[in-house]
Protein backbone atom coordinates (compact mmCIF):
# COMPACT_ATOMS: atom_id res chain seq x y z
CA UNK A 1 0.00 0.00 0.00
CA UNK A 2 1.19 3.52 -0.72
CA UNK A 3 0.39 6.98 0.56
CA UNK A 4 -2.14 9.19 -1.15
CA UNK A 5 -0.57 11.71 -3.52
CA UNK A 6 -1.88 14.60 -1.44
CA UNK A 7 -0.17 13.19 1.65
CA UNK A 8 3.13 12.84 -0.14
CA UNK A 9 2.98 16.29 -1.66
CA UNK A 10 2.29 17.81 1.73
CA UNK A 11 5.19 15.97 3.35
CA UNK A 12 7.60 16.78 0.55
CA UNK A 13 6.68 20.46 0.72
CA UNK A 14 7.50 20.60 4.39
CA UNK A 15 10.57 18.38 4.05
CA UNK A 16 12.13 20.79 1.58
CA UNK A 17 10.85 24.04 3.03
CA UNK A 18 14.17 24.69 4.76
CA UNK A 19 16.10 24.84 1.52
CA UNK A 20 16.79 28.20 -0.03
CA UNK A 21 16.22 29.06 -3.64
CA UNK A 22 19.13 30.53 -5.59
CA UNK A 23 18.92 34.12 -6.80
CA UNK A 24 20.83 33.01 -9.92
CA UNK A 25 18.22 30.49 -11.02
CA UNK A 26 18.40 31.57 -14.66
CA UNK A 27 22.10 30.75 -14.76
CA UNK A 28 21.31 27.39 -13.21
CA UNK A 29 18.74 26.68 -15.91
CA UNK A 30 21.25 27.59 -18.59
CA UNK A 31 23.65 25.05 -17.06
CA UNK A 32 20.86 22.46 -17.22
CA UNK A 33 20.81 22.43 -13.45
CA UNK A 34 18.25 20.14 -11.88
CA UNK A 35 19.15 21.36 -8.43
CA UNK A 36 16.81 20.49 -5.66
CA UNK A 37 16.54 23.95 -4.14
CA UNK A 38 13.04 25.13 -3.37
CA UNK A 39 11.21 28.22 -2.14
CA UNK A 40 12.03 29.79 -5.52
CA UNK A 41 10.46 33.00 -6.66
CA UNK A 42 12.30 32.99 -9.95
CA UNK A 43 11.49 35.89 -12.20
CA UNK A 44 12.90 36.55 -15.63
CA UNK A 45 13.85 40.20 -15.67
CA UNK A 46 12.99 40.90 -19.30
CA UNK A 47 16.01 41.57 -21.48
CA UNK A 48 18.32 41.90 -18.50
CA UNK A 49 18.32 38.14 -17.91
CA UNK A 50 18.53 38.35 -14.14
CA UNK A 51 16.07 37.10 -11.54
CA UNK A 52 14.55 38.28 -8.31
CA UNK A 53 15.25 36.07 -5.33
CA UNK A 54 12.68 34.33 -3.15
CA UNK A 55 11.04 36.46 -0.46
CA UNK A 56 12.94 35.17 2.54
CA UNK A 57 14.81 38.22 3.84
CA UNK A 58 16.12 41.39 2.32
CA UNK A 59 18.68 44.13 2.17
CA UNK A 60 18.11 47.85 1.87
CA UNK A 61 14.37 47.45 2.10
CA UNK A 62 12.05 50.17 0.82
CA UNK A 63 8.38 50.53 0.02
CA UNK A 64 6.80 50.54 -3.41
CA UNK A 65 5.35 53.66 -4.97
CA UNK A 66 3.37 54.62 -8.03
CA UNK A 67 6.19 56.99 -9.04
CA UNK A 68 8.27 54.50 -11.01
CA UNK A 69 11.10 56.97 -11.43
CA UNK A 70 11.67 57.28 -7.71
CA UNK A 71 11.06 53.71 -6.65
CA UNK A 72 14.67 52.77 -6.04
CA UNK A 73 15.77 56.10 -4.60
CA UNK A 74 16.93 54.67 -1.24
CA UNK A 75 19.54 52.69 -3.14
CA UNK A 76 20.82 55.71 -5.04
CA UNK A 77 20.16 58.86 -3.03
CA UNK A 78 22.23 57.89 0.00
CA UNK A 79 26.01 58.37 -0.18
CA UNK A 80 28.32 55.39 -0.29
CA UNK A 81 28.86 53.83 3.14
CA UNK A 82 31.81 51.82 4.43
CA UNK A 83 35.41 52.59 5.29
CA UNK A 84 36.36 52.71 1.59
CA UNK A 85 33.63 55.18 0.70
CA UNK A 86 36.27 57.86 0.20
CA UNK A 87 38.72 55.70 -1.74
CA UNK A 88 38.21 57.10 -5.24
CA UNK A 89 40.66 54.65 -6.78
CA UNK A 90 38.84 51.60 -5.45
CA UNK A 91 35.40 52.99 -6.30
CA UNK A 92 36.62 53.59 -9.86
CA UNK A 93 37.80 49.95 -10.05
CA UNK A 94 34.40 48.76 -8.83
CA UNK A 95 32.50 50.79 -11.40
CA UNK A 96 34.81 49.60 -14.17
CA UNK A 97 34.30 45.97 -13.09
CA UNK A 98 30.55 46.58 -13.06
CA UNK A 99 30.57 47.99 -16.60
CA UNK A 100 32.72 45.11 -17.89
CA UNK A 101 30.31 42.66 -16.30
CA UNK A 102 27.33 44.33 -17.96
CA UNK A 103 29.03 44.41 -21.37
CA UNK A 104 30.10 40.79 -21.11
CA UNK A 105 26.56 39.72 -20.29
CA UNK A 106 24.96 42.17 -22.76
CA UNK A 107 23.02 43.85 -19.98
CA UNK A 108 24.26 47.40 -20.42
CA UNK A 109 21.54 48.42 -22.92
CA UNK A 110 18.84 47.70 -20.34
CA UNK A 111 20.18 50.08 -17.71
CA UNK A 112 20.23 53.83 -17.29
CA UNK A 113 22.29 56.35 -15.41
CA UNK A 114 25.48 55.53 -13.55
CA UNK A 115 26.15 52.63 -11.19
CA UNK A 116 26.02 53.59 -7.54
CA UNK A 117 28.34 51.97 -5.01
CA UNK A 118 26.00 51.52 -2.07
CA UNK A 119 28.72 50.18 0.25
CA UNK A 120 32.48 49.71 -0.04
CA UNK A 121 34.78 48.47 2.68
CA UNK A 122 37.83 46.50 3.71
CA UNK A 123 37.51 42.86 4.74
CA UNK A 124 40.08 40.20 5.72
CA UNK A 125 39.61 38.80 2.21
CA UNK A 126 40.24 42.17 0.56
CA UNK A 127 38.11 45.17 -0.44
CA UNK A 128 34.46 44.43 -1.29
CA UNK A 129 31.42 46.41 -2.37
CA UNK A 130 27.71 46.39 -3.18
CA UNK A 131 26.54 48.14 -6.37
CA UNK A 132 23.17 49.05 -7.84
CA UNK A 133 22.04 50.64 -11.11
CA UNK A 134 18.64 51.73 -12.37
CA UNK A 135 16.91 49.99 -15.26
CA UNK A 136 16.03 51.91 -18.40
CA UNK A 137 12.46 50.59 -18.33
CA UNK A 138 10.29 49.21 -15.58
CA UNK A 139 9.29 45.88 -17.08
CA UNK A 140 6.57 43.90 -15.34
CA UNK A 141 7.87 40.76 -13.65
CA UNK A 142 5.93 37.56 -13.17
CA UNK A 143 6.43 37.18 -9.43
CA UNK A 144 5.29 39.01 -7.40
CA UNK A 145 2.61 39.41 -10.05
CA UNK A 146 2.34 42.94 -11.34
CA UNK A 147 5.53 44.22 -9.73
CA UNK A 148 7.99 46.11 -11.87
CA UNK A 149 11.72 45.87 -12.24
CA UNK A 150 13.45 49.08 -11.14
CA UNK A 151 17.14 48.25 -10.72
CA UNK A 152 19.78 45.55 -10.65
CA UNK A 153 22.24 45.06 -7.82
CA UNK A 154 25.14 42.79 -6.91
CA UNK A 155 28.01 42.27 -4.50
CA UNK A 156 31.54 42.84 -5.76
CA UNK A 157 34.16 40.49 -4.34
CA UNK A 158 37.97 40.76 -4.22
CA UNK A 159 40.05 38.49 -6.45
CA UNK A 160 43.69 38.29 -7.49
CA UNK A 161 42.69 40.06 -10.72
CA UNK A 162 40.80 42.83 -8.97
CA UNK A 163 37.14 43.39 -8.16
CA UNK A 164 34.69 40.85 -9.61
CA UNK A 165 30.93 41.32 -9.81
CA UNK A 166 29.01 38.43 -8.26
CA UNK A 167 25.55 37.23 -9.28
CA UNK A 168 23.25 40.08 -10.25
CA UNK A 169 19.73 40.31 -8.88
CA UNK A 170 16.69 42.27 -9.92
CA UNK A 171 15.25 44.88 -7.59
CA UNK A 172 11.51 45.38 -8.01
CA UNK A 173 9.14 48.04 -6.76
CA UNK A 174 8.18 45.60 -4.00
CA UNK A 175 11.57 46.40 -2.48
CA UNK A 176 14.69 44.34 -1.91
CA UNK A 177 13.18 42.19 0.83
CA UNK A 178 13.96 39.03 -1.15
CA UNK A 179 17.38 40.04 -2.41
CA UNK A 180 20.68 38.79 -1.05
CA UNK A 181 21.91 40.61 2.02
CA UNK A 182 25.23 38.78 2.44
CA UNK A 183 28.14 37.24 0.56
CA UNK A 184 30.91 34.78 1.43
CA UNK A 185 34.31 36.12 0.37
CA UNK A 186 37.84 34.83 -0.06
CA UNK A 187 39.27 31.64 -1.64
CA UNK A 188 38.09 29.63 1.39
CA UNK A 189 34.81 31.55 1.64
CA UNK A 190 35.67 32.25 5.26
CA UNK A 191 34.68 35.92 5.38
CA UNK A 192 30.99 36.75 5.63
CA UNK A 193 29.92 40.24 4.54
CA UNK A 194 26.43 41.22 5.74
CA UNK A 195 24.72 44.45 4.66
CA UNK A 196 22.81 46.45 7.23
CA UNK A 197 19.12 46.46 6.22
CA UNK A 198 18.04 48.36 9.30
CA UNK A 199 16.67 45.28 11.07
CA UNK A 200 18.35 43.06 13.70
CA UNK A 201 20.17 40.03 12.29
CA UNK A 202 21.49 36.98 14.15
CA UNK A 203 24.42 34.82 13.09
CA UNK A 204 25.38 31.21 13.74
CA UNK A 205 28.84 29.96 12.62
CA UNK A 206 28.11 26.22 12.53
CA UNK A 207 25.47 23.55 12.94
CA UNK A 208 25.57 20.40 15.04
CA UNK A 209 23.13 17.61 15.83
CA UNK A 210 21.94 16.42 19.21
CA UNK A 211 22.04 12.69 19.97
CA UNK A 212 18.46 12.29 18.74
CA UNK A 213 19.04 14.24 15.53
CA UNK A 214 17.69 17.68 16.39
CA UNK A 215 19.43 20.80 15.08
CA UNK A 216 21.79 22.45 17.54
CA UNK A 217 22.76 26.04 16.73
CA UNK A 218 23.89 29.01 18.78
CA UNK A 219 22.93 32.43 17.41
CA UNK A 220 24.46 35.76 18.32
CA UNK A 221 23.53 39.32 17.26
CA UNK A 222 25.33 40.80 14.26
CA UNK A 223 26.98 44.12 15.13
CA UNK A 224 26.70 46.46 12.13
CA UNK A 225 28.99 49.42 11.60
CA UNK A 226 28.69 52.00 8.84
CA UNK A 227 26.32 49.96 6.72
CA UNK A 228 27.64 46.41 7.08
CA UNK A 229 29.24 43.76 9.26
CA UNK A 230 32.28 41.64 8.39
CA UNK A 231 32.51 38.27 10.15
CA UNK A 232 35.30 35.70 10.14
CA UNK A 233 33.68 32.27 9.71
CA UNK A 234 34.84 28.64 9.27
CA UNK A 235 35.75 27.80 5.65
CA UNK A 236 32.64 27.23 3.53
CA UNK A 237 34.31 25.45 0.62
CA UNK A 238 31.98 22.49 0.04
CA UNK A 239 28.93 23.15 2.21
CA UNK A 240 27.41 26.06 4.06
CA UNK A 241 27.51 25.72 7.83
CA UNK A 242 26.80 29.35 8.69
CA UNK A 243 23.30 30.71 9.15
CA UNK A 244 21.86 34.21 9.11
CA UNK A 245 18.38 35.19 10.26
CA UNK A 246 16.47 38.27 11.06
CA UNK A 247 14.87 38.16 14.47
CA UNK A 248 13.06 36.14 15.59
CA UNK A 249 15.05 33.25 14.12
CA UNK A 250 12.87 31.23 11.75
CA UNK A 251 12.88 29.82 8.23
CA UNK A 252 10.81 32.73 6.96
CA UNK A 253 13.32 35.21 8.40
CA UNK A 254 16.37 33.65 6.77
CA UNK A 255 18.91 36.11 5.38
CA UNK A 256 20.01 35.17 1.88
CA UNK A 257 23.72 34.72 1.06
CA UNK A 258 24.30 35.48 -2.61
CA UNK A 259 26.80 32.75 -3.54
CA UNK A 260 25.57 29.67 -1.66
CA UNK A 261 24.62 28.00 -4.95
CA UNK A 262 28.20 28.28 -6.21
CA UNK A 263 29.41 26.58 -3.04
CA UNK A 264 26.80 23.82 -2.99
CA UNK A 265 27.01 23.15 -6.72
CA UNK A 266 30.56 23.92 -7.93
CA UNK A 267 31.19 23.82 -11.68
CA UNK A 268 27.46 23.66 -12.34
CA UNK A 269 27.18 20.06 -11.21
CA UNK A 270 23.81 18.67 -10.19
CA UNK A 271 22.60 17.06 -7.00
CA UNK A 272 22.54 13.26 -7.15
CA UNK A 273 19.11 11.70 -7.68
CA UNK A 274 17.21 11.34 -4.43
CA UNK A 275 14.53 8.62 -4.43
CA UNK A 276 11.36 9.16 -2.44
CA UNK A 277 10.07 6.06 -0.67
CA UNK A 278 6.59 6.03 0.85
CA UNK A 279 4.67 3.25 2.57
CA UNK A 280 1.37 2.86 4.35
CA UNK A 281 1.33 0.09 6.93
CA UNK A 282 -1.59 -2.32 7.38
CA UNK A 283 -4.26 -0.88 9.64
CA UNK A 284 -3.41 2.75 8.94
CA UNK A 285 -6.80 3.45 7.39
CA UNK A 286 -8.55 2.80 10.69
CA UNK A 287 -6.97 5.86 12.31
CA UNK A 288 -6.10 8.02 9.32
CA UNK A 289 -9.33 7.69 7.37
CA UNK A 290 -9.32 10.33 4.67
CA UNK A 291 -7.08 12.70 6.64
CA UNK A 292 -4.16 14.27 4.86
CA UNK A 293 -0.88 14.76 6.67
CA UNK A 294 -1.23 18.08 8.53
CA UNK A 295 1.38 20.68 9.33
CA UNK A 296 3.69 19.03 11.86
CA UNK A 297 5.20 21.73 14.03
CA UNK A 298 7.00 19.13 16.13
CA UNK A 299 9.42 18.68 13.23
CA UNK A 300 10.67 22.28 13.44
CA UNK A 301 13.46 21.26 15.81
CA UNK A 302 14.83 18.92 13.12
CA UNK A 303 15.03 21.60 10.42
CA UNK A 304 17.77 24.20 10.17
CA UNK A 305 15.98 27.53 10.47
CA UNK A 306 18.76 29.71 9.09
CA UNK A 307 20.98 27.39 7.07
CA UNK A 308 21.13 26.34 3.43
CA UNK A 309 21.78 22.72 2.45
CA UNK A 310 21.80 20.20 -0.35
CA UNK A 311 21.61 16.40 -0.05
CA UNK A 312 23.74 13.34 -0.76
CA UNK A 313 21.18 11.34 -2.75
CA UNK A 314 20.07 9.10 0.10
CA UNK A 315 16.36 8.22 0.14
CA UNK A 316 13.62 10.31 1.61
CA UNK A 317 11.45 7.84 3.51
CA UNK A 318 7.88 8.41 4.64
CA UNK A 319 5.68 5.90 6.48
CA UNK A 320 2.08 6.17 7.65
CA UNK A 321 0.67 3.70 10.12
CA UNK A 322 -1.27 3.06 13.31
CA UNK A 323 -0.10 2.07 16.78
CA UNK A 324 -1.74 -0.77 18.74
CA UNK A 325 -3.45 1.80 21.01
CA UNK A 326 -5.01 3.61 18.05
CA UNK A 327 -2.73 6.56 17.44
CA UNK A 328 -1.72 7.86 14.04
CA UNK A 329 1.91 7.12 13.20
CA UNK A 330 4.09 9.12 10.82
CA UNK A 331 7.76 8.56 10.02
CA UNK A 332 9.84 11.07 8.10
CA UNK A 333 13.52 11.44 7.23
CA UNK A 334 15.51 14.67 6.99
CA UNK A 335 18.97 14.68 5.41
CA UNK A 336 21.42 17.56 4.89
CA UNK A 337 24.56 17.74 2.74
CA UNK A 338 26.68 14.62 3.34
CA UNK A 339 25.45 14.16 6.91
CA UNK A 340 23.64 10.98 8.02
CA UNK A 341 19.89 10.94 7.45
CA UNK A 342 17.77 11.60 10.50
CA UNK A 343 14.64 9.54 11.09
CA UNK A 344 11.78 10.92 13.15
CA UNK A 345 8.68 9.02 14.29
CA UNK A 346 5.66 11.11 15.30
CA UNK A 347 2.40 10.03 16.94
CA UNK A 348 -0.96 11.75 17.24
CA UNK A 349 -4.18 10.72 18.95
CA UNK A 350 -7.44 11.44 17.11
CA UNK A 351 -7.23 14.98 15.71
CA UNK A 352 -4.60 16.11 18.18
CA UNK A 353 -1.15 17.41 17.20
CA UNK A 354 1.74 15.12 16.35
CA UNK A 355 4.54 14.82 18.87
CA UNK A 356 7.96 13.23 18.41
CA UNK A 357 7.95 9.69 19.83
CA UNK A 358 11.36 8.45 18.68
CA UNK A 359 14.21 9.65 16.51
CA UNK A 360 17.72 8.77 15.47
CA UNK A 361 19.96 8.33 12.44
CA UNK A 362 19.58 5.96 9.49
CA UNK A 363 22.42 4.04 7.86
CA UNK A 364 21.36 3.10 4.34
CA UNK A 365 24.37 0.82 3.90
CA UNK A 366 23.29 -1.78 6.49
CA UNK A 367 20.64 -4.48 5.99
CA UNK A 368 18.14 -2.76 8.31
CA UNK A 369 18.58 1.03 7.93
CA UNK A 370 15.71 2.03 10.21
CA UNK A 371 14.98 0.49 13.61
CA UNK A 372 13.26 2.62 16.24
CA UNK A 373 11.50 1.49 19.39
CA UNK A 374 8.31 3.39 20.18
CA UNK A 375 7.37 4.40 23.72
CA UNK A 376 4.54 2.87 25.77
CA UNK A 377 5.17 -0.63 24.38
CA UNK A 378 3.74 0.43 21.01
CA UNK A 379 6.19 -1.58 18.94
CA UNK A 380 9.40 -1.37 16.95
CA UNK A 381 9.32 0.43 13.60
CA UNK A 382 11.69 -1.08 11.04
CA UNK A 383 12.34 -0.36 7.36
CA UNK A 384 14.51 -1.92 4.64
CA UNK A 385 13.45 -0.99 1.14
CA UNK A 386 12.86 -3.97 -1.15
CA UNK A 387 13.40 -6.54 1.59
CA UNK A 388 11.10 -9.13 3.14
CA UNK A 389 10.81 -8.72 6.90
CA UNK A 390 10.17 -11.44 9.49
CA UNK A 391 10.32 -11.35 13.26
CA UNK A 392 10.17 -13.67 16.20
CA UNK A 393 9.87 -13.46 19.95
CA UNK A 394 12.60 -15.23 21.90
CA UNK A 395 13.11 -18.66 20.29
CA UNK A 396 9.58 -18.87 18.92
CA UNK A 397 8.54 -19.29 15.31
CA UNK A 398 9.14 -16.66 12.65
CA UNK A 399 6.25 -14.38 11.66
CA UNK A 400 5.83 -12.64 8.31
CA UNK A 401 5.95 -8.84 8.75
CA UNK A 402 5.59 -7.93 5.07
CA UNK A 403 7.99 -6.01 2.86
CA UNK A 404 9.81 -2.69 3.02
CA UNK A 405 8.53 -1.48 6.39
CA UNK A 406 6.73 -2.89 9.41
CA UNK A 407 5.67 -2.12 12.96
CA UNK A 408 6.82 -5.14 14.98
CA UNK A 409 5.43 -6.09 18.39
CA UNK A 410 7.19 -4.46 21.33
CA UNK A 411 8.41 -7.86 22.59
CA UNK A 412 10.00 -8.92 19.30
CA UNK A 413 13.60 -9.97 19.89
CA UNK A 414 14.89 -10.70 16.37
CA UNK A 415 14.14 -9.46 12.89
CA UNK A 416 15.15 -11.22 9.70
CA UNK A 417 15.83 -9.09 6.63
CA UNK A 418 15.80 -10.82 3.24
CA UNK A 419 16.65 -8.54 0.31
CA UNK A 420 15.36 -9.24 -3.19
CA UNK A 421 18.84 -10.44 -4.08
CA UNK A 422 21.18 -11.78 -1.46
CA UNK A 423 21.16 -13.73 1.76
CA UNK A 424 18.99 -13.08 4.77
CA UNK A 425 20.42 -11.26 7.76
CA UNK A 426 19.12 -11.88 11.26
CA UNK A 427 19.45 -9.00 13.72
CA UNK A 428 18.86 -8.92 17.45
CA UNK A 429 16.57 -6.18 18.70
CA UNK A 430 17.79 -4.51 21.85
CA UNK A 431 15.21 -4.24 24.63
Amino acid sequence: MTMQDSDLRAILHRATDHLSGPPDLLDAVRRAGRRRLVRRRAVLAAALAVVVAAPVVGALEFSGTTDRGGIASPLFDQPTRGDLAGDKGYLRQVREAWRRHLEKNTLDSGLSGEPHVVWAGATPAGPAAYVAQRTATNSVVTDPQGDRMVAVAAFVEPTADGPRVMTGETVTDAGTYGNSQAALLGPDRNVLLVLDAGAPVEFSPEMRYTADGRIDRTFQPVAFRDGAAVLQVPPQRTKVTVALCRTPVSMTNQVRITNVTDILFPNGEDSPPQPTLSHTLPGAEAVWGDKDVPEVRALDAYYDAGGVHTHDGSPLLYIKGATPDGRRLLLQTVQYDDDPARVIVLLARDDGPFTVAASGFADWKVPLPVRLRLPDEQGILVAAEGATLDYRISTGKWHDAGRDAALLPADATEVRVTPATGNATTMTIAP
